[in-house]
């Protein structure tokens, strides 16, 4: 490492000189931007390394945190992981990053943009597919493209795989979800997301519920701005989700309003945020209050049904006592489903031998590919994989009995 002492030294003698002329100055510019991706490449492959052996455990700690206190700032640390972690899998970017060819941010930009094509198809993309998406955004980085642009053109290639593949169209697709709460320089919290379709749905649907206007105390308008309305909103679910036991997936499900033309049944809309397939309206039918409206083509109601509230507390704690988590992943109880076994919108009832504990994840997986659960005769929900997992389709049991055998168990 003396070398690199060396280079800092140096470094530090360089100035711009008073008789410089812009030209200088520009090339001078341009040099110090492509060491500064150099150096940007080769902290991800050293973050990579210190995790790799294992240097924070020693400690107790975490590499990311090991970073931070050696002087990131959490955002970059994260992104060096991120960007040393996917070096090995990727083919062409390594080289280019190698040389300083593209900042750490749009080299970071493709990383995720690969990600996002990858999580897109329905089934493991080959080596040359890979490369192709690589190669198209690597291009896309050396036209000019902005990393924003870069992730954007990820977005678009992941939609076309997934409709080539027969996936979830974007709006439905839950493995692209992100979420994230940052604190800002002068201590506040910024909220950014972008969320599938019945994630939005219900998020809009419980603020709209809590952001109406009230006058002031002295009967004046509301001065709130709808900003503000939102924010003491999302304050109110706060709380109200504080008061809940976080042992029981008691608390009631999110209110939806489904609409359904008589005619054309398959083009059910969500009251805020559109049309949903009917793996999606069955998958709502599963664990969430619906109001189902039959319209005709004037949009003019025709039936009303009632709300359904599906699975009532006394027996979600029963099948949380018999599942303990969820049944396919063994995610926390506390963050589950109960999945309806034979969907309710096709007649299955709602009692404790059609319902079993799945996550949000698991519980659009089993939705959409092709799984199936049934009632064993030990009275425990068994897993049927499709043949895309298991050609044979082996039953497995519920994740808190892996070590039983349908046979045994019968």
């Amino acid at each position: 490492m003396g070398e690199i002492r060396s280079v800092i030294d140096s470094m530090r003698e360089v100035t711009v000189a008073d008789t410089a002329s812009g030209r200088q100055v520009f090339d001078g510019t341009k040099t110090l931007m492509e060491l500064r991706n150099v150096v940007d490449h080769l902290l991800a492959v050293h973050a990579a390394a210190l995790d790799r052996l294992g240097v924070a455990k020693q400690s107790g700690g975490t590499t990311r945190n090991l970073l931070i206190e050696m002087g990131a700032a959490p955002g970059v640390a994260s992104r060096w992981l991120r960007i040393g972690a996917a070096l090995a899998s990727l083919q062409r970017l390594p080289a280019y990053a190698g040389d300083g060819v593209f900042s750490g941010e749009h080299v970071d930009a493709i990383v995720l943009g690969v990600a996002h094509i990858i999580r897109r198809a329905t089934a493991d993309l080959c080596d040359q597919e890979r490369l192709e998406h690589e190669r198209a955004l690597i291009s896309q980085a050396m036209s000019g493209a902005t990393p924003k642009e870069i992730g954007q053109t990820a977005r678009e290639l992941g939609n076309q795989i997934a409709d080539e593949t027969g996936g979830l169209p974007a709006s439905e697709d839950r493995g692209v979800n992100e979420f994230s709460v940052t604190e800002t320089a002068d201590g506040r919290v910024r909220v950014k997301g972008d969320l599938d379709i019945v994630v939005g749905e219900k998020l809009m649907t419980a603020i709209d519920s809590l952001s109406g206007a009230r006058p002031e105390p002295d009967g004046s308008p509301d001065a709130r701005t709808r900003g503000q309305q939102r924010a003491d909103a999302l304050e109110q679910i706060l709380d109200a989700a504080g008061t809940a036991d976080p042992r029981f997936v008691t608390p009631p499900k999110t209110h939806i309003t489904l609409t359904v033309p008589a005619d054309t049944p398959d083009a059910a809309r969500l009251q805020w945020l559109g049309p949903v397939s009917q793996v999606t309206a069955k998958r709502l039918a599963c664990d969430a209050g619906i109001t189902e409206i039959i319209i005709d083509g004037q949009t003019v109601p025709l039936q009303m049904g009632h709300e359904k509230r599906l699975f009532p507390p006394h027996l979600r704690k029963a099948i949380i006592v018999r599942d303990r988590c969820c049944i396919k992943c063994g995610a926390p109880a506390s963050w589950g489903h109960v999945h309806h076994m034979r969907h309710w919108i096709d007649g299955g009832p709602t009692d404790l031998d059609n319902g079993c504990l799945l996550c949000p994840s698991c519980h659009a997986e089993v939705h959409a590919h092709g799984w199936e659960i049934v009632m064993g005769l030990d009275r425990h929900p068994w897993l049927i994989p499709p043949v895309t997992v298991d050609p044979r389709r082996h039953p497995l049991p519920a994740y808190n009995r892996r070590t039983m055998h349908l046979d045994a168990a019968a």
